[in-house]
Order: C-alpha cells, then structure tokens, then sequence
C-alpha cells in the first residue's frame, strides 16, 4: 500500500533541467542523459512517481556523471508522472497504470542498450517507486551495484534474493520503510556473506528526503548532499 508520504512534497518538473540532454528514444524511452559517452561504468537513475523531469533528480544525474559515470535517467512513466492535484485519479489508480514490476521490464533494454555502447559494469540507484525497480534488477543479475534510497514496496524476501553489493540509504521517518523494515534488511544481508552491503538511516528525515527537499532549508540540503556523496562512493567502489 502506497502511503501519503509516497506523495508528498511533489518537485515542480522542468522538462528543461539539468546540464545534460534529453533524447527522445534510449531503447524506447524518452531518457535524461549526462556524461562522458566514452565512460566504461554506467549508473541508472530511477525516479520516484513523480518522474524523470524533477529538478533534483537531474542535479543527481550531473554530479553522479561528473564523477565519471554515463547516466541515464529513463522516462518510465511515458510522459505521465503521478499527479497529486489529479483527484480523479489516487495513487493506487496511478499504480495500477505504473506498476513498479512493468518498470523493472522497460529497464532490461536500457541496460542492454548501454552494454552495446561499451559500458563494461552498470549500477542503478532508485528513489521510492524506482528503489523496487532497482531491486527487481539486483535479484536478477542485471546490474553490478545497486542504491535504494528510502524505498516503497521493497520486501524482506526481496533482499533475500539480491545478487550484487547494494546500499540502503533510509530515512527515521519513513512509513514504507520504518527504520525497523531497513534493520530488518540489514540483518538479512549480514547472513549473506556473498553480497557486500552499505546500510544507513538518516536521522531527522522523512521518506523522499534524498530528492524532494527544499533548496532553501539547509539541514534538508546537507543530509541530501550526504546521500548523494554515499551513493557516489558505492558506484566508485563496485563500479569502477
């Protein structure tokens, strides 16, 4: 069950942000692309319901690629991004159009495509709605690393199943993924000695805090800063 939090403060989108290009087909998704084409490591971005247009999502894309990644930020919602003043339409009759396991299907081109293009290892890092995708891609050997920030629908069962080091960035205050559900998840990856793991809950945070902050509070700002500069560092280090 998507919960309010899912929801809340909604980033005001801007089809024209960040530093890199859009491009109107990567493996037949409209995708945010940023850094060197000739880079050997690739990171995927996941956006949460509200899509690939967020102004903070893109800022994470650059200073991801600006540590030599080759980003892409696939536009999984097709141009229909969760829109909460749409009363007609909740979050769960969202879902229903926008199912996070449809996601994890459109994401195995994409990868694919990057393979071609030379990129040797890809790691995927997804916010909210895009942390399931992401997992669905480390059960299923797709990716080399993997970043959930505060994660929605994410199970015990799926991190059983995880094939590749992974980092759990979560928030104290987050109702689909308590710090007691992110506990319980690093339990299961210290018994799996097989899969390195990163496992941290920001204090005085809520769910989303990593990509729907304010520019102007600055407590929010640091804490952002921190989870980008930790999701970095994984990528360097399973990546590189």
């Amino acid at each position: 069950m998507a919960s309010s939090q899912c929801c809340e403060n909604p980033p005001a989108l801007n089809p024209a942000g960040g530093e890199g290009k859009v491009v109107d087909s990567f493996s037949g998704l409209k995708a945010y692309l940023a850094g060197s084409d000739d880079a050997k490591a690739a990171v995927v971005l996941i956006s949460d319901v509200f899509g690939f247009e967020a102004p903070n999502l893109r800022k994470i894309a650059d200073k991801v690629a600006s540590s030599g990644f080759f980003v892409v930020v696939p536009d999984f919602m097709h141009g229909d991004p969760y829109a909460p003043e749409n009363a007609e339409r909740p979050i769960q009759e969202w879902l229903k159009l926008h199912a996070p396991e449809k996601g994890f299907e459109e994401a195995k081109p994409v990868i694919a495509a990057l393979k071609e293009k030379g990129v040797s290892t890809v790691g995927a890092a997804g916010y909210c709605w895009g942390a399931k995708v992401v997992v669905e891609l480390a059960k299923a050997h797709e990716i080399q690393a993997a970043v959930l920030c505060h994660p929605s629908f994410v199970t015990v069962d799926d991190i059983k199943e995880v094939k590749c080091p992974i980092s759990i960035l979560g928030a104290e205050i987050d109702k689909m993924s308590p710090p007691e559900l992110v506990k319980q998840f690093e339990q299961v990856l210290s018994e799996n000695s097989g899969v390195a793991h990163f496992v941290k809950i920001f204090p005085g945070v809520a769910h989303g805090w990593t990509v729907r902050y304010s520019n102007d509070d600055a407590a929010a700002v640091k804490s952002a800063e921190e989870a980008l500069a930790d999701k970095i560092d994984w990528f360097n280090k399973n990546l590189k």
